[in-house]
């Protein structure tokens, strides 16, 4: 029997779309199914929006049928990681077979967060199997004028 090999997913910077000439920005542009394709591996990748305004980064990470208490957030090095886990929650009976097509399983999802990101003041919200994590950002520095002597 041959051995199988999983692959994990690529990391994917949603912060990079942000920017409207990154090649990633480019790439996706040219090729809208990129996602479905993570799909289609069986693993359960939950899916992802970033928005940014004035003040801070808005994360939504699509988690349904999932316990908030089965999803953990950790920053370290400026470096926002969701993990969590669905459950199948479904009875084995082998008398009969079924197709399912829900992905079950672990998942772990990593962004780098830009510079301008205040990550000691991050905030999250779990309902109706969204979490919501809300970045605020620092103050651009203004520009002052220097005198010249």
């Amino acid at each position: 029997m041959a051995e199988q090999q999983t692959q994990l997913p690529a990391r994917v910077d949603p912060f990079e779309e942000l920017d409207l000439w990154s090649p990633f920005r480019l790439t996706r542009l040219l090729d809208p199914t990129w996602s479905r394709r993570l799909a289609r591996s069986g693993a359960f990748v939950p899916a992802v929006d970033v928005a940014e305004d004035d003040k801070q980064y808005s994360v939504t990470v699509e988690v349904p049928g999932i316990n908030k208490n089965d999803v953990t957030l950790e920053i370290q090095d400026n470096v926002l990681t969701i993990r969590g886990e669905k459950r199948s929650e479904r009875e084995e009976k082998k008398e009969q077979m079924r197709y399912v097509e829900r992905s079950y399983g672990s998942f772990s999802r990593s962004f780098t967060l830009p510079s301008n990101a205040k990550a000691d003041q991050v905030r999250a919200a779990f309902k109706d199997g969204v979490l919501t994590i809300e970045i605020p950002k620092t103050e651009e520095p203004k520009a002052r004028t220097i005198s010249i002597r």
